[in-house]
């Protein structure tokens, strides 16, 4: 017997029932650590507003950007703008 896709959650849902985003984890960590000072990895996961921060302080001089590119890379509870845990 085989289970219909659920059309609601394309990317599966996390341990409690919430569906993944189209956004990734390790390309959010990855574009913070090398972008950061431009907010790129906050833009791409929709936090324009943090974004904006960090392009403004150059990523907190480079601290704030590393510091979050470590969170994206090692946490699982990160989500879009839309509350959706990030793909891992």
């Amino acid at each position: 017997m085989t289970v219909p896709p659920n059309t609601a959650a394309p990317y599966g849902v996390d341990p409690q029932g919430r569906p993944y985003s189209d956004k990734s984890k390790i390309v959010a960590g990855i574009l913070q650590l090398f972008l950061g000072t431009l907010g790129i990895g906050r833009f791409y996961v929709g936090s324009v507003g943090v974004g904006v921060a960090q392009l403004l302080t150059c990523g907190g001089l480079g601290f704030w950007a590393l510091i979050d590119g470590i969170i994206f890379l090692v946490s699982n509870d990160r989500t879009d703008k839309e509350g959706r845990p990030l793909r891992g």
